[in-house]
């Protein structure tokens, strides 16, 4: 039978909210537009009374206005009868306005359950690829690293350390001394030590002036610098 009337299938929820929300727009236009008809005939007839109830007051005998009174009784209980009916009216369009708001409501609810059904998702999909066992294990890996790179500098910081003087006891240092007063090595720097303290000039400053100095040899200074009286 659906087929038969263009429905192929069963519509969904939102097919429905959208053929509702069409459907109970034409209603309150096609209200809307009655209710301002009935408003129209109702100012009509206010204005046929105001005439009617100023021929009233200019009519002196109590024969001229029965007439008048007549019609505008008559004027009067059709103006109650169409203000009636745009009270119901009213109240309809009202009771379809809050089912319209209520309408709107729910298609924005479900759009905001939608949205959020799709984030789920998305968020789920994403943390389906994040391997927790995996992360913590690299975390342990680089705080082991970051260990054994400290062990590594203390290591490196014991082995590039001087030996502390206040090891050294006055036995070692006598001995130390001993032996290089004994070196042959050092005779010759012990001498020249003693001669630059004593005023003499150092042997390795004697001599001629190296072939490689341009400049014009000067002459030879005595072995002895005088001091100054």
């Amino acid at each position: 039978m659906n087929r038969i009337f263009g429905y192929g299938g069963r519509k969904n929820h939102d097919q429905l909210l959208q053929d509702s929300n069409k459907a109970m727009s034409e209603a309150q236009q096609s209200m809307q537009e009655r209710i301002s008809g009935l408003d129209t005939q109702i100012t009509q007839l206010n204005a046929q009374l105001q005439t009617i109830q100023r021929k009233i007051s200019g009519t002196k005998s109590a024969a001229g206005q029965k007439p008048l009174r007549q019609r505008a009784l008559k004027l009067l209980n059709k103006r109650k009868q169409l203000e009636s009916m745009r009270d119901s009216l009213d109240s309809q369009s009202w009771s379809m306005n809050q089912a319209q708001m209520t309408s709107d409501n729910l298609r924005n609810t479900m759009v905001t359950v939608n949205a959020l059904k799709q984030t789920n998702k998305a968020l789920k999909a994403q943390y389906g690829k994040i391997n927790v066992d995996k992360l913590q294990d690299m975390q342990d890996e680089m705080l082991d690293l970051v260990e054994q790179g400290e062990e590594l500098q203390q290591v490196l910081a014991m082995g590039s350390g001087a030996q502390d003087i206040d090891d050294i006891s006055e036995t070692e240092l006598d001995a130390e001394l001993e032996a290089l007063r004994d070196d042959p090595m050092m005779q010759g720097g012990l001498a020249d030590f003693e001669g630059e303290a004593s005023g003499e000039i150092p042997s390795y400053l004697s001599g001629t002036i190296p072939s490689f100095v341009d400049e014009e040899p000067a002459p030879e200074l005595p072995g002895k610098l005088e001091t100054a009286t």
